[in-house]
This record gives structure tokens, sequence and C-alpha cells, in this order.
């Protein structure tokens, strides 16, 4: 899969990866959210939450958790996860680049994988429903592919500065930082880097 910036990748994308190993189905969060799980606070929303890994590991330290995705297939998985180990989050159907009609309010949103996989328009449209459902002082915990991470195959490459520039009116960039996507053993499809593709990771809080 290659992801040109004139387009975001569409749901039958997704599909087809859910009809086989997601590569970023490895069945636990990844580490790098896993490690600031202290800095999060509830209400959460899990934003391309996929099989839920991310939105149950949040659900089980105590928080409200949401979990949208717009894949049913990924929603479908998550809830038969959340009922197999006992925990309550509302895994809705739902697409992440129509935030801004949604009544719901989070004080801290996770993004594991999921912003660089929208085109410039929905990534700003995105970014708009953000605003609306964050909390003046909320946070969001964004993971994403690295421009550093080499060669076109696999989601969209993402600069340090785009990050910035996306979230340059109405937020502070506290931090980025750069990371390591965990990546299921299975998928051999693309070659990444040793030790998993390049990301980063940036935690970024909403102005009043």
């Amino acid at each position: 899969m290659t992801m040109l910036s004139s387009n975001s990748v569409d749901r039958a994308t997704f599909e087809s990866f859910y009809a086989g190993q997601a590569p970023w189905d490895i069945g636990k969060p990844q580490g790098t959210v896993a490690a600031v799980a202290d800095r999060v606070t509830g209400p959460v929303l899990d934003a391309g939450c996929g099989t839920g890994e991310h939105a149950l590991f949040f659900a089980a330290r105590g928080h409200r958790v949401t979990g949208i995705d717009f894949v049913e297939e990924a929603i479908r998985r998550a809830r038969a996860k959340a009922a197999e180990r006992g925990l309550a989050v509302e895994f809705l159907v739902k697409d992440a680049t129509a935030l801004g009609d949604w009544g719901e309010r989070f004080a801290s949103v996770i993004d594991c994988g999921l912003f660089h996989c929208f085109s410039n328009d929905d990534r700003r449209r995105y970014v708009r429903g953000l605003a609306r459902v964050v909390e003046t002082g909320g946070r969001l915990f964004l993971m994403c592919f690295s421009d550093e991470e080499p060669g076109a195959e696999g989601p969209r490459r993402v600069s340090r500065q785009e990050l910035y520039d996306a979230f340059a009116d109405g937020w502070e960039v506290e931090s980025v930082h750069p990371t390591r996507i965990e990546v299921h053993p299975e998928f051999t499809e693309v070659k990444f880097s040793e030790g998993g593709p390049k990301a980063w990771f940036a935690v970024v809080r909403r102005k009043g």
C-alpha cells in the first residue's frame, strides 16, 4: 500500500487488512502509549481504535473510554474483546473526520496510527473536530509514521514540522519525540526499519 498526500486511506483498504492479520494489531497497546498512561486522564477517546487494545488498556485502569473506528469489523472485534475481558468500553462505528457535530467531550485522546492515514484536507477536518471534542487543557497523545522511515510503502510519512503546523491554531505542541511502532511479526509484506517503523510521538494540549 502506497500512501499519497492527495488521498486518505479508504475504508476498503482497511477492510482488506482486517480480512487477514492487520499489521498494527499486536494484541496489546503500543509500548510508547502504555508508557505515558499516568498522564492520561478520563474520559478518554481512542480515535481510530482498531480492535480496541488501547481503549481496553485505559478502561482497565479505571477510565471511562470511547473507541471509534470507521471499519465495522474492527469494532466488532473490539466489542468481543471487551466482553471477553469484562471491561466496559463504548465502541462506535464513526468517522474520525466527522467529530465536529458530536456532543461528547474528552480530557484525553489517543491517536495511535490514525493521523498519518489522512489527506491534507481530511487532516484539517480531523483537527477541527478534535478542537470541538477535547476539553480545554485536555491532551492528544499522537503516534504517527515519521519522515525518517525510509521507503514509500505503508502509511504516509509525517514530518515534525507538519505536526506543529497541524496544531498551530488553538493548541500547544508540548513535545514531539522519535519512537518506533511495533508491528505484528507475521506481517512481512512491507519491509520496515529493523526494530519497527520510525515514528513520532507527540503530546498536544488544547488551549482555552
